[in-house]
């Protein structure tokens, strides 16, 4: 299963382990203790002064617009770059929910790449229970917990997973809402671990504040919204409403379906370009409903362009799963042929889908030292 990396990718995306030497001990960010969301900005700072004034006008559009059309986030993101200096990072953290083994590499990979990438914010794993007092220190279970807390910077969060149905893909996905718990911060951003992490999104923790910004579930002709990303503003209030969300949550309502019936109609809308972007969509020349409709399609930009890439390939399994070479043919994005010859002209499209699951095994391997289930390798 293993690709190398496509040519135009190599300068841009290319994974490299991190050195032994790097994952040995803790980043501790350092800065001035100044909260965007708490408007401590100092005074005197022209910088300052520009950030606060962009946050209160956010806030005042916001409370402004009518409520049934709150959906919209059409004022700009802010560059970290420009106000990093004025920012009490500590007030905000990335956040990974775990359920099993599996999920806790795939998390550890997700940390792994922020480490990488010099996030800022702080880095929360919540962790079930049953991890949390596992006493051999050999398991993989310690092992990984260990090197996310020592090599990532990570804090455990022991919680209870939260199971609900039958669907054994979904059932404990009601888990990943105790992120609207994890009042210790001001804001979180949760995202599911079956992706890759291409770029940081720290400039999400700076926008003005809402209870809830999500992504349009853009693969969809639904109006609604996504939940593999999620930027959380958590309280006890929102909490209380998330776990009402559960207990009244249907047969096959998921955490995507209790969002929607809570925040659906005045959540913040994140741009789902260039934010998320689904490993499927890489097939049949792109969903359209992703680019602009005159836009050509080329996957080699989406792959630029993309912070987060979500795999999605019904009914292809998760990447950790190994399902043999003809069932991931039969996913496997086709080569563009010329009308006229039907010779392959383009296959950049299965190239990057290739890179994208061959990519994510080989750093399971290196960052968690373990193979694809199921792999005969």
């Amino acid at each position: 299963m293993a690709q190398s990396l496509p040519p135009f990718l190599q300068q841009d995306l290319h994974y490299r382990p991190t050195p032994k030497s790097a994952e040995a001990g803790f980043l501790y960010g350092t800065g001035r203790q100044i909260s965007v969301l708490n408007l401590g900005m100092q005074a005197g700072s022209r910088r300052g002064r520009v950030v606060l004034a962009a946050v209160v006008l956010g806030l005042f559009v916001y409370l402004l617009i009518p409520r049934s059309h709150r959906i919209y986030l059409d004022y700009p993101i802010p560059q970290v770059q420009q106000i990093e200096d004025a920012v009490d990072w500590s007030r905000f953290a990335y956040v990974q929910y775990v359920t099993s083994t599996a999920h806790l590499c795939s998390s550890l990979m997700i940390f792994e790449a922020l480490h990488r990438f010099g996030s800022k914010a702080e880095r929360l794993m919540m962790i079930p229970l049953y991890m949390a007092n596992i006493q051999d220190e050999s398991s993989v279970e310690n092992k990984l917990l260990k090197k996310a807390v020592e090599a990532y910077n990570v804090k455990l969060a022991p919680i209870q997973v939260q199971n609900k149905g039958t669907d054994p893909t979904w059932a404990s996905s009601y888990t990943k809402l105790l992120a609207f718990n994890q009042t210790q911060y001001d804001r979180v951003l949760i995202m599911d671990s079956d992706a890759t992490l291409l770029q940081p999104m720290d400039e999400l923790f700076l926008i003005a504040p809402a209870p809830v910004v999500l992504p349009r579930a853009y693969w969809l002709e639904s109006k609604i919204l996504g939940s593999e990303l999620m930027l959380i503003q958590p309280s006890s209030k929102e909490f209380a409403r998330i776990q009402k969300g559960i207990s009244r949550a249907a047969q096959g309502q998921y955490d995507m379906e209790i969002v929607n019936k809570l925040y659906g109609k005045d959540a913040f809308v994140l741009p789902h370009r260039p934010y998320t972007f689904m490993t499927g969509d890489f097939k049949d020349a792109g969903h359209p409903a992703w680019k602009d409709p005159e836009e050509t399609w080329d996957p080699e930009k989406v792959l630029k362009e993309a912070k987060y890439v979500h795999f999605s390939d019904w009914p292809l399994a998760k990447p950790w799963v190994w399902e043999g070479e003809n069932h991931v043919e039969k996913s496997r994005p086709k080569c563009l042929k010329d009308k006229v010859t039907k010779e392959e002209t383009d296959c950049r499209a299965r190239d990057v889908w290739n890179w994208m699951y061959s990519d994510f095994a080989q750093r399971r391997k290196d960052i968690c030292d373990l193979g694809l289930e199921g792999s005969p390798e």
